[in-house]
């Protein structure tokens, strides 16, 4: 099984100034062509430091994408540091300059000397053209594996990985395996106590399980290496039914699922609306409910103070977006102790409750939203 890591280059992204979003679109498209990501790590702009980490990774890994640092400027320093890796020096090529300059042409522009910089590739690299942008990107062949040297600019990058490296990846390295992933997402239970009660699947080696705890929500993420889709879904699927056993209905959803998008599937299927409010939760359950897009919710207000009866203003809520559920949140946060104080009003009754939390107040109000989403879900749940 190949295995791989990815450098991703730029002074930018080491400042904080600019996110990474490349390595997570690489990783997801080398988990998909079944190759075994190791290693992902940030360099900034000094050519000395990429080329000693390019030498120690392609030392690991059978295949190693950079991308960033293949503009014109100065500080773009990849194309130097990954010849001085390779041990080669840079070639010009005049093609890929006819090929740059007639790029930028297009925008009505004349090519600046500095430019010509991109033309030189690493001798002996396999050249790849970028038909989104004016940096080229290309692959140096090793005796053991490869560098793949990509632009930084996402939607480049994305690109030339999708059209040209992935075909040359499944030729070059011969993979035919795949890696599929399964989320399944669990509330009410803490990450020990799922811990406990899968920790002997967490042992397993293909599929492999994983945790990763949120605010109120744990993941429990299922990945299978296999020959072909279809097979890693059998995988999958064997595995996540004996997790759904044991997490029984905490199990709310998967991949792509949220809280807020299952209670608003649930009132969609009964023809029911939804509204809300809450305090001192930043626009967190407002927010959440509003981006799905869903017409079944209504709207819903942010308070100015706790008012003195939760249910009575859930009422008012209800009657004033005409909706048939309301869902209410206040955070109260004194120091060490957190206290929230949640209410939901649906056609069938009403539920108040109070609750606790312990945690950095700044992820109190998430935790009190999920909390709160997560107590209407299994109430609606129970009326099934």
């Amino acid at each position: 099984m190949a295995t791989a890591e990815i450098i991703t280059i730029g002074t930018e992204l080491l400042l904080g100034e600019t996110a990474d979003t490349n390595t997570r679109f690489i990783a997801r498209t080398l988990r998909g062509l079944g190759v075994d990501l190791f290693r992902t790590q940030t360099i900034g702009d000094n050519a000395g430091r990429i080329a000693e980490t390019v030498r120690v990774a392609l030392g690991r890994a059978d295949i190693v994408i950079t991308t960033g640092g293949l503009g014109p400027t100065v500080d773009d320093p990849t194309r130097q540091a990954i010849a001085e890796a390779a041990g080669v020096e840079l070639e010009f090529h005049p093609e890929l300059w006819e090929q740059i300059s007639a790029r930028i042409a297009r925008y009505g522009r004349t090519p600046t000397e500095n430019q010509k910089r991109q033309a030189f590739i690493p001798k002996g690299a396999v050249i790849i053209e970028n038909p989104v942008g004016t940096a080229p990107a290309f692959i140096i062949e090793t005796s053991g594996g490869a560098v793949i040297s990509l632009p930084g600019v996402p939607r480049e990058m994305e690109t030339l990985l999708t059209a040209a490296v992935v075909p040359y990846l499944q030729t070059h390295f011969n993979l035919h395996s795949v890696i599929k992933v399964r989320t399944l997402h669990v509330s009410g239970l803490g990450e020990g106590v799922i811990d406990d009660k899968v920790g002997d699947l967490e042992a397993l080696a293909n599929p492999t399980i994983g945790l990763t705890a949120h605010s109120g929500v744990v993941d429990v993420r299922i990945a299978a290496k296999a020959s072909s889709e279809g097979e890693a879904d059998l995988m999958i699927l064997q595995v996540e039914r004996d997790l759904r056993i044991r997490l029984m209905d905490n199990v709310f959803g998967v991949d792509d699922d949220t809280l807020e998008g299952v209670i608003l599937r649930v009132m969609r299927q009964r023809s029911w609306s939804m509204a809300c409010f809450e305090l001192q939760t930043e626009e967190t359950l407002l927010s959440r409910l509003a981006k799905t897009g869903d017409p079944t919710f209504r709207g819903g207000k942010m308070l100015q103070a706790l008012p003195g009866n939760l249910a009575a203003e859930a009422l008012e809520v209800r009657n004033e977006f005409e909706a048939s559920v309301v869902l209410g949140v206040v955070y109260e946060s004194n120091g060490e102790a957190q206290d929230i104080h949640v209410v939901w009003v649906t056609p069938l009754g009403q539920e108040e409750r109070q609750l606790s939390y312990g945690g950095h107040p700044k992820n109190g109000w998430r935790w009190a939203v999920n909390m709160a989403l997560d107590g209407l879900r299994r109430t609606l749940q129970e009326m099934s």
